[in-house]
């Protein structure tokens, strides 16, 4: 697979490089935004830091899920920013995931295997049905049992699990929650996504594997992260 490292910084290219070769990737690479916009067709996954020159990773990010030559493209955010708008916008134009550095080589790697399972979501989507542990959900039917015994779940918080389940490790803003699950023409507060998940981990409780799974991404919103033991 080959990854593009986009980074100003010499020597995070450079590290990254390193690293990533070690553990089998090819690297590309590009020191701004003009370089990583020429070079993204040729890679299969990008990591893209946000403050660069000529134009910025949130720029990049936009043009590249804009594009249908690269909108499938995977792509992690590496920023030194904190501010919760960032990392909220990012995910909102597409990317796939963020990493706040300073960053651990190990997770970095953990993140971009993440990514990678879920990297083709539409033909998990057009499975008729999906087994996670002891949760099993049938969308032709759309039923959701759990240890054998039919869970009842609203409309909306069949929903949310069925995106959290397909795209396993992807982190959601509440925003993007709310316009995927509720809709364009929904403008209520963003409370009620977390009154939802709250609900959901409730009626999961009999396997907390699977409610524990579904994660708080502090100041962003929810990830399903899911480490199945088969």
């Amino acid at each position: 697979m080959k990854i593009l490292a986009v980074d100003d910084d010499d020597s995070i290219r450079e590290l990254l490089t390193l690293q990533l070769t070690r553990h089998g990737y090819e690297v590309l690479t590009a020191a701004d935004g003009a370089e990583a916009m020429a070079e993204a067709p040729q890679a299969d996954f990008i990591l893209l830091d946000l403050m660069l020159p000529k134009l910025d990773g949130f720029e990049v990010c936009r043009r590249l899920k804009s594009a249908e030559k690269t909108k499938d493209i995977p792509i992690i955010m590496l920023t030194a920013k904190a501010e919760e708008i960032d990392t909220v916008l990012g995910l909102e134009l597409g990317a796939d995931d963020y990493l706040a550095k300073p960053f651990s080589m190990r997770e970095l790697l953990a993140r971009i295997k993440a990514v990678q399972r879920r990297s083709q979501p539409k033909q998990q989507e057009q499975q008729l049905a999906l087994r996670l542990g002891d949760l099993m959900m049938d969308f032709a039917a759309y039923s959701v049992k759990l240890k054998g015994k039919e869970l009842s779940l609203t409309p909306k918080e069949y929903e949310l699990l069925k995106l959290f389940l397909t795209h396993i490790g992807r982190a959601y803003s509440r925003d993007e929650l709310l316009t995927r699950i509720w809709g364009y023409e929904y403008y209520g507060d963003t409370r009620t996504v977390d009154v939802h998940v709250r609900h959901l981990r409730s009626k999961l409780a009999a396997a907390p594997d699977i409610a524990d799974a579904i994660e708080t991404v502090r100041g962003v919103g929810y990830r399903f992260q899911y480490d199945d033991p088969s």
